[in-house]
């Protein structure tokens, strides 16, 4: 070892000593800024390839932005991925991705439920002891879809969407897979839309309805004492689109003449939106019920087709003119559905929807702390494209993704900058970018283990605030620099211990997932170790290879150095040593805080 050392300093030496260029350069050489440089070096380094230092080949930094960028706009990225990215570029990355077809999440659950339910029956359950589908059978079709499908930009920005406009399974909501999914095809359908198209599909949608109680919604009837429900009114105010306080362009706070904050709303603004949603209800009825052939204003929510749009029911609606924020009036008489779609142009043209929305957005892709001048930027795009259209969603990501605080080198030591990679990205970064053997095709995850170990599954949040507050400070060094770090709410003494258990199954045990349907026959899916055997007996080569695809290009020293002495004594004559020396390199990598904390 101390020989190798030797030779390769003087190798350094000569190369230093050696150059002969005619090219003057004034600010560096190397890094492929070798214009009519030559080189030489000793002849007692064999297979030497220090001459990469200056020609650019060993370096992986254009490689390593593409990773980071993946880890930003899809759910997690393979070489592949990442070699594609690098050799189209971003922007034409991201227009490749938004011409893509919708993975359908409806059709992918139905097809998963018809394989269970046929399975089932072959082997001799009777029908009605085979429940659902339920969010067993959306959780199958959406890491099936998250880890098979090509469209992951999209998919990305629904999961974002997904934590913005919030339904949950803590709710009766549970025991209906179909609605879970055909809600989540709303999200996808307008992930590159308008966002005031999808305020108002989000608001005509039977799950929402039922969620935030605005499903079967009645008029006041005040001798019954029958008012209308306030629930929907507060929420797509505070959590869909203006927020509790009125908004400067960069997301900062405006100020009245006191000093204070200015409330965007108050309880009368409330009972004014709460008599907009009344009179919506049915739109389906599911095939068992046999008292009715159409659905009817206050059929329960479980005989309702939860994947057709509710229907207005005029006479149940509030009548009357409805006077909502800074004066603006619906006026009486007019046909109930257009009373909705004023009111979600009311709130869509709000001047704090830009601002409120994009902050929201930047912190799901990119950082927990955006700058005000990231926020404005984005906010103008939202308020204003490219083409005079508010609210485009496509444009809005466009400018997110990239803005010079997403992209540039010069962020990455800023201590503002990053956010804590969230576990279901974690667990989705990890599916997407290892070889996984699954024999029937469709990805078997419960979830439910996961989302006990972590506080997170996908449309699991415990309450319609999400998984953590956008605002959310740990008491600490961050809030003590009033800092946000919304994803550490999942973050405590059980879900740390929780996430290092879940990763030891991931790849330890090599079987990354739990599936319930392994008395029909289907299998967990399993890591294929074989592709990896050759790279971990280099371990720079593996090493190498677990920075670019988990922390993209952010492993310290002190992460690589850790895996090469736990790595090092692993040196028994077996043929599978190389499997043992990838699941320890792997497990050290995505428990590193270098893969949780993303720069």
């Amino acid at each position: 070892m101390m020989t190798k050392k030797i030779f390769s300093f003087f190798a350094f030496l000569l190369i230093a000593g050696l150059v002969h260029t005619q090219t003057y350069y004034d600010d560096y050489i190397g890094a492929g800024h070798d214009d009519n440089v030559t080189f030489s070096s000793s002849p007692v380094v064999e297979d030497s390839h220090l001459g990469n230092t200056i020609n650019g080949h060993g370096l992986q930094a254009e490689r390593m932005a593409a990773s980071r960028f993946l880890a930003q706009a899809s759910m997690g990225g393979t070489l592949e991925d990442i070699d594609h990215v690098l050799d189209i570029g971003f922007e034409a990355w991201i227009d490749e991705q938004m011409e893509l077809p919708q993975s359908q999440y409806l059709d992918q659950m139905t097809a998963i439920w018809d394989v269970i339910y046929n399975a089932y029956i072959g082997i001799g359950f009777n029908p009605d002891e085979i429940y659902g589908p339920w969010a067993l059978t959306f959780n199958y079709a959406w890491w099936t879809n998250t880890i098979k499908n090509d469209d992951q930009l999209r998919q990305r920005i629904a999961y974002a969407l997904s934590q913005i406009l919030v339904i949950s399974i803590n709710s009766d909501l549970q025991d209906h897979g179909e609605g879970l999914s055909s809600f989540y095809d709303i999200l996808m359908k307008h992930s590159f839309g308008n966002y005031r198209d999808l305020l108002l599909e989000v608001t005509l949608n039977p799950n929402m309805g039922y969620y935030l109680s605005h499903f079967n919604n009645p008029r006041a009837i005040p001798e019954e004492n029958i008012h209308p429900d306030e629930n929907y009114a507060r929420e797509i105010m505070q959590l869909f689109t203006i927020g509790l306080y009125e908004l400067n362009n960069d997301g900062s706070r405006k100020l009245d003449a006191e000093g204070n904050f200015i409330p965007t709303y108050n309880n009368d603004d409330i009972k004014e939106f709460a008599k907009v949603f009344t009179g919506l209800g049915p739109g389906g009825i599911e095939e068992w019920i046999d008292w009715t052939n159409e659905p009817y204003f206050g059929l329960g929510f479980y005989g309702t087709d939860r994947t057709v749009q509710m229907e207005m029911y005029d006479e149940f609606h509030e009548p009357g003119p409805k006077t909502l924020l800074n004066g603006y009036t619906i006026p009486a008489d007019q046909d109930p559905i257009k009373d909705i779609e004023d009111a979600i142009d009311h709130l869509f043209n709000h001047p704090n929807v830009g601002p409120f929305i994009s902050r929201q957005l930047i912190q799901r892709l990119v950082k927990s702390n955006p700058s005000a001048g990231y926020i404005e930027r984005v906010a103008n795009v939202f308020n204003n494209d490219q083409n005079g259209e508010r609210g485009n969603l496509g444009s809005v990501i466009r400018a997110i993704l990239l803005d010079v605080e997403a992209r540039s080198c010069d962020w990455f030591l800023d201590e503002s900058n990053g956010k804590m990679k969230e576990p279901v990205l974690r667990f989705s970064n990890f599916n997407r970018a290892i070889e996984l053997d699954i024999p029937s095709g469709n990805y078997w995850v419960n979830g439910f283990s996961f989302l006990e170990d972590t506080e997170q599954m996908t449309l699991a949040a415990p309450t319609v605030f999400n998984f953590y507050l956008p605002d959310h400070q740990p008491v600490g060094g961050l809030s003590d620099n009033d800092m946000l770090a919304p994803e550490f709410n999942l973050h405590n003494t059980r879900t740390a211990i929780g996430y290092i258990n879940q990763v030891n199954q991931w790849i330890v045990w090599g079987a990354p997932w739990w599936t319930w349907e392994d008395e029909i026959g289907e299998v967990t899916p399993g890591v294929v170790f074989e592709p990896y055997a050759d790279m971990a007996m280099q371990p720079e080569e593996m090493i190498n290879f677990l920075d670019i695809v988990f922390t993209h290009g952010q492993m310290t020293d002190d992460t690589r150095n850790i895996i090469r002495q736990a790595i090092e004594p692993l040196q028994w004559d077996e043929p599978d040593v190389y499997m043992y020396k990838f699941m320890l390199a792997g497990y050290l990598t995505l428990i590193s805080p270098d893969f949780v904390i993303f720069k």
